[in-house]
């Protein structure tokens, strides 16, 4: 997970193929995920980059965290493991009669 980044404020405009040319400057690109919304398919403006180890995805925020792009300030860091929210829970269990 230390080679996951977490890419915030992106302008809606971004594709992922953007975001893969982008971070190529820091390394090897492994993966891009651009989050989109579900009904409307139209980009959340944040996205997940993993590049191919630690010391390029920290490379990566260096260079990128805090720079511009299309007027918006982006958030480059680190991503972190997704957590538990307990939102969505096995059906049957607590469950009180």
């Amino acid at each position: 997970m230390d080679n996951k980044l977490y890419v915030g404020n992106l302008p809606f405009s971004t594709t992922e193929e953007d975001l893969r040319n982008m971070f190529a400057q820091a390394g090897t690109v492994v993966s891009v995920s651009l989050i989109k919304d579900r009904d409307s398919g139209r980009s959340r403006g944040f996205a997940f980059v993993e590049l191919s180890n630690q010391a390029e995805a920290e490379k990566a925020v260096g260079l990128f965290n805090n720079t511009l792009l299309d007027n918006r300030t982006l958030k480059v860091n680190l991503a972190r493991p997704k957590e538990d929210s307990g939102k969505y829970r096995k059906p049957g269990g607590n469950r009180r009669y």
